[in-house]
């Protein structure tokens, strides 16, 4: 069946209005002929967004590391299923094969099963990117164990935040990571976190980088001992189809990170089309995201999507300016890389260091690029157009959420015209409506609005675990029977997309999602400060960056500046994680405030933008003098 891979551009037209005129047949055609299922499902797709409630392929039966892993040794055993290319490009790549990985994933879940984990139970995952973290997923999804992968850049604070929430009864970490030049040590974080952390009984710690670490009797355990002692063979725990597969948190604009829970089959469904499609693999091709397991990118398009189709997949353990500016493009050239995916970021501050660190290396390998996380801007998408494409390779601008689970808008390479700064259309099945402010759809092209879905997909995310209130009221309290995205965008005059950011107290800096509100409240302890709010600001490299305006109590007046804007920065480290630390800091008399006392982040942002041209009535505020204080002493 075509359907399953989509090779032109009247070819989408045609399955896309089909996907969306009878989205139960078109799904049940997808799962039934490209996936294994120890048994079949009794409805394709049940949906309720008022409650809300949405079930894919209820009744079904299944494993999703046998649709990834055990049922490829028929024919690709021998196959490469994931390269790693580690930190120090002196350290030998590891080749780990489909049969390789069936052993690991098992002998790893043996060991999961041996310390007291069974089916429902979760495991937190606080690894760098090596390969025992994809493993570590895989074979918590063997048993049946619900996997929380947090990123290993993440504060102890933050850690135990999220081991707590969901209340989990493991820890897989390791002695530490490489992060370029630098080691972090990565089992005193956990340490520290679990001082508060009653639930945890066991950690399991991977020995990366050979530190001297303290291991707590009867609680810590290496990791490699207990692989070597377990067995290779680990029969599926059949799971159902709506069973909880992982948790993965998500910044909150009211301060808790949101603990979304993704399900099963929906999500394997979904993950495997979307990575065949957007990415055109086909069999033999080395595929490449440079995204951290630790976000959803790298579950959905590490893990479970290239592995679900059988493809080859790079895990990279270092960032892209060690040993030099050339490594994304060193690693290209040596693994042949042909499909190749990062981040706005990436791109911005690659193309910042010029072209003399890519000439030296043979890109032609190169043939689809993509970009995640959040838009691109115009001079980066030419840049990686004219240099790492060679104007060859189309460049899908992808745009999902950890809420989607897999990509929702984006162009088809080879067959969707792409254009500078747009995502373009819907995927296949994805069904985008642009709402006005009064909760009326904006119909017609050259519109703008709040970006809204208003049919389920197999990978939505099914609620926050423990707190579907908060789900509700989150995504699909806004607009009746929708599911809000957060984010507004604009359909131009051929009805492509332009996702133009989020509209509530969320910014995208250099790909991660941030709240502003537990970096204020991490602010708001420091002694000296009274209050504080944080906006955006555009980055040359970081899209956006983060601005803090804060005010002082009377005794922290006449504090060194300088030295309270560093404690304030290592208060926000400790607490969420250095991707959280401003830019800049200005020190206020006061915060533009309304007669109810909201701040008006509206006034602060457009200050920081620099953009004072129209501040709209500051009259009406209740203090509307201290804006122009705020303007006079900008940074």
């Amino acid at each position: 069946m075509s359907n399953y891979h989509i090779k032109n551009f009247p070819e989408y037209f045609h399955v896309y209005r089909n996907s969306v005129r009878n989205p139960e047949l078109f799904w049940e055609e997808i799962a039934e002929e490209h996936f294994l299922w120890r048994e079949k499902w009794h409805k394709v797709v049940s949906w309720d967004f008022s409650k809300p409630e949405i079930k894919w392929y209820e009744g079904a039966k299944l494993n999703i590391t046998e649709n990834c892993i055990d049922r490829h040794l028929y024919t690709n055993a021998h196959k490469t299923a994931i390269i790693f290319e580690p930190n120090n490009p002196d350290e030998e790549a590891q080749h780990i094969t489909y049969k390789d990985l069936h052993e690991r994933v098992n002998q790893m879940a043996n060991v999961l099963k041996s310390k007291g984990i069974q089916k429902g139970d979760r495991v937190c995952i606080y690894l760098p990117m090596i390969p025992e973290l994809a493993i570590s997923l895989l074979a918590c999804a063997r048993i049946g164990a619900i996997h929380s992968v947090v990123f290993a850049g993440f504060s102890s604070t933050a850690l135990s935040t999220r081991i707590n929430d969901s209340e989990c009864k493991m820890v897989i970490t390791s002695d530490g990571s490489y992060r370029g030049a630098k080691t972090i040590d990565l089992k005193g974080i956990v340490d520290e976190a679990l001082v508060s952390c009653l639930c945890v009984e066991a950690v399991l710690v991977v020995n990366r980088i050979n530190s001297e670490i303290e291991m707590k009797p009867e609680r810590d355990f290496w990791i490699a001992p207990l692989l070597a002692e377990a067995s290779k063979e680990c029969a599926p725990e059949i799971m159902d189809a709506e069973d909880p597969l992982f948790i993965l948190y998500t910044s909150g604009s009211t301060g808790k990170p949101k603990g979304m829970v993704h399900t099963t089959a929906g999500y394997m469904v979904y993950t495997a089309y979307t990575f065949k499609n957007v990415f055109q693999y086909t069999k033999g091709d080395v595929y490449w995201c440079t995204a951290d397991i630790g976000w959803i990118t790298g579950h959905s398009y590490i893990v479970y999507g290239p592995l679900a189709n059988g493809a080859t997949t790079v895990l990279f353990e270092g960032v892209p300016n060690y040993p030099n500016y050339g490594r994304f493009w060193e690693i290209v050239e040596k693994h042949k890389v042909n499909q190749f995916y990062t981040a706005p970021t990436a791109i911005r501050a690659l193309a910042k260091e010029g072209v003399d660190f890519v000439d030296h290396h043979d890109l032609t390998s190169i043939k689809v690029l993509g970009t995640v996380g959040e838009p691109i801007n115009e001079e980066a998408w030419h840049w990686y157009d004219d240099n790492i494409g060679k104007k060859k390779a189309p460049i899908v601008d992808t745009w999902w959420q950890t809420e989607t689970g897999g990509v929702m808008i984006t162009p088809i390479p080879f067959s969707t015209p792409t254009k500078p700064t747009y995502a373009t259309l819907p995927f296949l099945g994805i069904q985008p409506v642009l709402m006005d402010e009064n909760g009326n759809e904006i119909t017609g092209n050259q519109v703008d609005g709040k970006l809204c879905i208003k049919y389920p997909w197999p990978s939505i995310a099914r609620t926050i675990w423990g707190d579907h209130q908060r789900f509700k009221d989150t995504y699909f309290s806004t607009f009746k029977n929708m599911y809000f995205t957060g984010d507004g965008a604009l359909r131009d005059e051929v009805g492509y997309y332009r996702i133009t950011g989020r509209v509530d107290d969320v910014i995208i800096v250099s790909g991660h999602n941030l709240g502003t509100a537990p970096i204020e409240d991490a602010i708001n302890e420091h002694p000296a400060v009274s209050e504080s709010a944080i906006v955006g600001f555009p980055h040359d490299i970081k899209g956006n960056a983060l601005y803090g305006y804060v005010t002082l109590k009377e005794t922290g007046e006449s504090r060194d500046h300088d030295n309270l804007r560093k404690e304030i920065n290592q208060m926000i480290t400790e607490q969420i994680g250095p991707i959280a630390k401003l830019d800049k800091i200005q020190f206020t008399e006061g915060l533009p405030k309304t007669r109810s006392g909201k701040i008006m982040r509206r006034i602060l942002r457009k200050i920081a933008c620099k953009d004072t041209s129209n501040l709209g009535d500051t009259s009406t505020l209740l203090n509307p003098e201290v804006v122009q204080d705020i303007m006079d002493n900008v940074l």
